[in-house]
């Protein structure tokens, strides 16, 4: 299976339940303009992986994307210090949502098929001295909302309502489900 994104939170998700990944990405310009989050979420995550697709039709190719989203507004990955630290204040004690949405395209078989899992995450109230040490720690800068669940960024999170991986950046257990629905058994993914 092709993989197409760089991320390694995606990569590593995959790979410890057996898939064989190979990575391949085309720069694509991530905008959409679909109106809802979700839609537009999954348009981006859909206009990736199709490229890759394309040059790759027989190949089951696989890829997401993923927002974090506060009242009406949008968080992607920060430019710089300055900008992770206002959206770790904008998050600071209140909850937010993350949309990962996924895509799986074979197009010699005519599969494309694009999800979207919505979770909610909610912040303790982080102080200052937290927020800088945790851009001291560089983390936040590759990520939407500039934190990591899966990492330093953990010990801001109160709780969650929704699926752990999903925030991460890949919803394996609903990816699976859908593998299912294709007649793709677990015991068979290495063979895609």
């Amino acid at each position: 299976m092709i993989l197409a994104s760089k991320s390694p939170r995606r990569k590593e998700i995959l790979n410890q339940l057996g898939f064989q990944l190979e990575i391949k990405v085309k720069d694509v310009e991530e905008v959409s303009s679909k109106i809802e989050l979700t839609d537009k979420i999954k348009d981006i995550s859909y206009k990736k992986v199709v490229e890759v697709a394309k040059e790759n039709r027989t190949s089951f190719v696989v890829g997401a994307d993923t927002l974090v989203e506060i009242n009406g507004e949008v968080l992607g990955k920060p430019n710089d210090e300055t900008e992770a630290r206002e959206m770790l204040k904008k998050l600071s004690g209140k909850e937010h949502r993350v949309i990962t949405a996924y895509t799986l395209i074979n197009l010699e078989k005519n599969i494309n098929i694009s999800e979207a899992v919505e979770s909610k995450v909610f912040f303790k109230t982080i102080s200052n001295d937290e927020i800088d040490w945790y851009i001291e720690s560089r983390e936040p800068m590759d990520k939407a909302g500039a934190y990591g669940i899966q990492g330093l960024g953990a010990i801001f999170v109160d709780k969650i309502e929704g699926d752990f991986f999903s925030i991460m950046g890949f919803p394996i257990n609903h990816f699976v489900k859908t593998l299912k629905k294709l007649g793709i058994d677990i015991k068979d993914i290495q063979k895609i």
